[in-house]
Parts: C-alpha cells; sequence; structure tokens
C-alpha cells in the first residue's frame, strides 16, 4: 500500500559537485509509530532516524537494503529503522525508563553507537561505526560525523519530526569530484534557512524553488516512499521452530492458541495445533539416556 504524498526528491545543481535531496514523510511514518504509545521525544527521534534511513537509501549505488541502528545505555538504548532501495521503510524503538532528557545524547547515554550496515543483494556486506559523543544533541550530528569519518564526504543534514510528521534535507559532495568549498557553504548556507514549518507543509518543489531559485538545479523524478513491514503468518512462525515442541504443546494446552506479536508493525499472528505438528515434523527427536 502506497503511503499518499510521501516521497523523496533528487536533485543536483549543474555543474557544481554537490547532490541534494528532499524527504517528507506523513503516512508513512504514523503506519511506523501507530499503536507503539512512544513518548513524544522518542517518537520524534525514531521520526529523525526514518527520514536519515529514507535520505542515505536514496544514495545507494545498489539493491538491496540499510540498517541504521542506535545502542546506547540510556532510557533509549536501542533504536533502528531499515530501509531497501525502492524506499520501503520499518522501524521501531525501545525503551529502559521514561525520558528525563530530550537530547539525542541525553537520550541513548553516556556508551552508545550508531551502527550503519549496507547489505547488497549481491556482494558483500559493509558496516561502518560512529561513537555518540555527549556534544551530539542532535541526530544529525553523529550522521555527518559518520560521512567525515568513513566517507570522507562533505555532507549537512537538517531533520524535523513532529507527531505526525518527518522530514529531511541532505546536502552532499559528490564522490569522485573535485571539491569545491566555497561552492558547498554557499548552498550550506541557503538550506539553513529552511524552516521546520516550511519542511512541513510546503509542496518539495516549492521547497526547492524558495532555497535555490538562483541555482541552476537539475531534479530527478520523485521517489516514493513507503512504510513495509514484510511480516508474515510463515515468517514469524520461525520463531517457533526454535522452541522444544514439548514447551509449546504446554502452551497450547493452557492457552489454547500461540500467539506472537510483530515488534515492528504490532500484527499479532495465531498458531494452533496443526502448525505445532508442522514445527514437529522439521524438528530432529529428543534421544533420552
Amino acid at each position: 500500500m502506497l503511503d499518499s504524498g510521501d516521497s523523496l526528491l533528487r536533485y543536483t545543481f549543474g555543474s557544481l559537485p554537490v547532490r541534494g535531496e528532499l524527504v517528507q514523510l506523513t503516512g508513512s511514518y504514523q503506519r511506523l509509530t501507530a499503536g507503539h504509545n512512544y513518548p513524544a521525544v522518542v517518537q520524534q527521534m525514531l521520526g529523525e532516524l526514518m527520514a536519515v534511513a529514507s535520505l542515505l537509501t536514496a544514495t545507494l549505488k545498489f539493491e538491496g537494503h540499510i540498517n541504521l541502528q542506535v545502542q546506547g545505555n540510556g532510557c533509549l538504548n536501542f533504536m533502528t529503522v531499515n530501509g531497501s532501495h525502492d524506499q520501503q521503510l520499518r522501524g521501531l524503538a525501545r525503551l529502559t525508563s521514561e525520558p528525563m532528557d530530550d537530547t539525542f545524547s541525553g537520550l541513548t547515554g553516556n556508551k552508545a553507537y550508531l551502527i550503519i550496515t549496507l547489505s547488497p543483494a549481491q556482494g558483500e556486506r559493509y558496516q561502518g561505526v560512529v561513537e555518540v559523543r555527549p556534544e551530539d544533541t542532535q541526530l544529525n550530528q553523529v550522521i555527518e560525523r559518520y560521512f567525515a569519518q568513513s566517507e570522507q564526504l562533505r555532507t549537512r543534514i537538517w531533520l524535523h519530526a513532529d507527531a505526525d510528521f518527518c522530514g529531511g534535507m541532505l546536502l552532499q559532495a559528490l564522490p569522485g569530484e573535485e571539491q569545491d568549498d566555497d561552492s558547498f557553504q554557499h548552498l550550506e548556507a541557503l538550506t539553513d534557512t529552511i524552516r521546520s514549518e516550511e519542511l512541513k507543509t510546503l509542496e518539495g518543489t516549492q521547497i526547492l524553488h524558495r532555497l535555490y531559485h538562483e541555482q541552476d538545479v537539475h531534479l530527478f523524478p520523485a521517489m516514493p516512499v513507503r512504510f513495509h513491514c514484510g511480516c508474515s503468518h510463515e515468517k514469524s512462525m520461525q520463531a517457533l521452530y526454535s522452541v522444544p515442541v514439548a514447551e509449546l504443546k504446554d502452551i497450547l494446552q493452557e492457552d489454547g492458541e500461540i500467539k506472537l506479536t510483530c515488534d515492528y508493525c504490532l500484527t499479532e499472528y495465531r498458531y494452533n495445533e496443526e502448525d505445532v505438528a508442522a514445527i514437529q515434523g522439521h524438528q530432529p527427536p529428543t534421544h533420552t539416556q
């Protein structure tokens, strides 16, 4: 199912060695967070991570997936968003306690990392890790440092998320091109004037015209973005294969069925005696002494 209006725009600036992206998400973001009852500040952080995942997915030069994962020892100890090359996203956040801070480093703790994993459909997987520092009050600071350290690409990212919208913009020096610091700084200064309300309410082409009307902007076709979990009755059933059949039968006897809930979309799957019998047929027999 498409999330109407949710899209990502990619663009370049004539002969300047810089590319840009703009993503605006409403329906897909609301579907990703629906039913989870995240505290407002956590939902905002997850929305920003979703926007980043979309922006970075659009930079992929291969068919495959990208995973952004935040791990820490703060109240927000885990957060992840997965994205595919065709802009299908899913994600979740986990808390150990109620948040008492509204900064990124304050939420994730004093020992936290951002892990970015690229998984091509063909080829080797690549993983980059960047530490979250105490001065990283915003997620974009960590992402920008990741590109400076791992990719050696000058990158700026602007993010906004609230209760029903998330979005962002990216400027990045083109890889393999001779760098033009003056041009990048000029485009950076123009993009710095974007306001959160504009990012939320204006059409993407309107935003680009307001920011760059004096630039030679080449716009690529918009890419639709949607929430897609990918779970199913069969895939969720795989989790039961690691549980001894005797335990599954005990649950059936006590509850009449086995229930599993998808962590991402909260869809509930139910399994009965026939399902357990199918599982038993694929498990090796238990040998007793």
